[in-house]
């Protein structure tokens, strides 16, 4: 397919979507920070999971920070334990507090005055956050052009034949990239709707008869 074929194509599961579910309305996060906090406990589990973790971080008056950054490790492991795989996310979200205070002195708003290819870069060298993690915080938390690629993303486009399930990360958000204007707006609408359709219709075993992309082509 020529790239004015992915762009149509793309734009109109947007729009067959989009008049679907409505908009999303997603990251549901109040504050920045609350946003990359979640985006650090959402790997690997349901995002039910983490709005509880989130909640007892928030009632121990620790979502800030300053806050994160003094709690001791086993307390932090212990309070976001509904999310899963704790002790490893409370290494992941200290990670981040080290690379927020050593190079920021904790301030995002000097963090969201960082070019998007060199905040990239050095969001991708804290041990832990990978390209999924870096690009939901880049696109959620600092509004910038980067389209999420997920594993409903893969499964969702690769069924439509147009890259493999297993294609490298980077291969697969080069398509969107290169198709689609380079929109903050659009690109947050865009993921949150994937993630619905994926969650609804098209799971490991998928529902296909009365799913919203019935009877699209992709070629």
């Amino acid at each position: 397919m020529a790239l004015q074929d992915y762009r149509k194509a793309f734009l109109d599961i947007y729009e067959r979507l989009y008049s679907y579910y409505g908009p999303q309305g997603w990251w549901p996060g109040r504050t920045r920070f609350e946003v990359i906090v979640g985006a650090i406990l959402t790997q690997n589990t349901a995002w039910t999971n983490v709005e509880k973790a989130i909640g007892n971080i928030g009632k121990a008056r620790l979502l800030s920070p300053a806050a994160l950054k003094k709690i001791p490790y086993k307390d932090l492991a212990r309070l976001i334990r509904p999310a899963g795989y704790y002790n490893i996310k409370a290494k992941r979200l200290k990670n981040f507090m080290r690379y927020l205070f050593s190079r920021y002195g904790g301030s995002l708003d000097r963090v969201s005055r960082r070019p998007t290819g060199d905040l990239r870069k050095e969001l991708l060298s804290v041990n832990g956050i990978g390209p999924e993690t870096c690009d939901s915080i880049l696109l959620y938390a600092f509004g910038r052009p980067v389209f999420v690629v997920d594993a409903y993303t893969k499964r969702i486009f690769s069924r439509h034949r147009f890259f493999s399930e297993n294609a490298d990360y980077h291969v697969a958000q080069a398509l969107f990239m290169d198709t689609l204007a380079h929109e903050p707006g659009m690109f947050n609408e865009y993921h949150a709707l994937i993630v619905a359709l994926g969650k609804e219709y098209c799971r490991k075993r998928p529902r296909c008869d009365d799913c919203p992309l019935k009877g699209f082509k992709s070629a």
